[in-house]
């Protein structure tokens, strides 16, 4: 099993950013503690990220049909990607929406998500544990969803 972990803009410079709402882990460091929590898992994590929407989509694109699902932060692209909402919904496969901070206690314009009606769930707020969290349900859920 294959589940995709797309970072979007500005998420290359975890561990630089405010650290007061992002946190200290690097983006490195992050994608690390994935694939070894995937790995006790038994599941493949494979980690990308851009500051292009192109990219992304490029990325989705590419890789869906090997994958089973998408865990991603879309960054500031949560409220105004429409064409990476749409590389999602065409995926068919299914989403996780993670965030670092709380976006609802922050400005009113970052609690509005594009992303989230093609999205299994969201977390929020929870830090680079909510990804850890994040692959954990995915994967317990494409476990055990039937096989066709």
């Amino acid at each position: 099993m294959k589940i995709l972990v797309i970072h979007g803009p500005n998420l290359n410079m975890l561990g630089k950013r405010d650290k007061s709402i992002y946190g200290e882990r690097t983006l490195d460091e992050i994608n690390a503690l994935l694939k070894k929590e995937g790995k006790a898992l038994n599941v493949e994590v494979m980690t990308f990220q851009s500051n292009h929407e192109g990219a992304l989509i490029d990325f989705i694109q590419e890789q869906a049909d090997s994958a089973q699902g998408i865990i991603i932060n879309p960054g500031a692209l949560t409220h105004y990607g429409f064409s990476l909402l749409d590389a999602l919904a065409d995926s068919k496969l299914p989403v996780i929406e993670v965030h670092l901070s709380n976006v609802y206690r922050r400005e009113e314009w970052r609690a509005r998500s594009v992303i989230a009606p093609v999205a299994e769930g969201q977390i929020s707020g929870l830090g680079w544990r909510g990804y850890i969290t994040a692959l954990q349900v995915l994967a317990s859920k494409l476990k055990a969803k039937p096989s066709r």
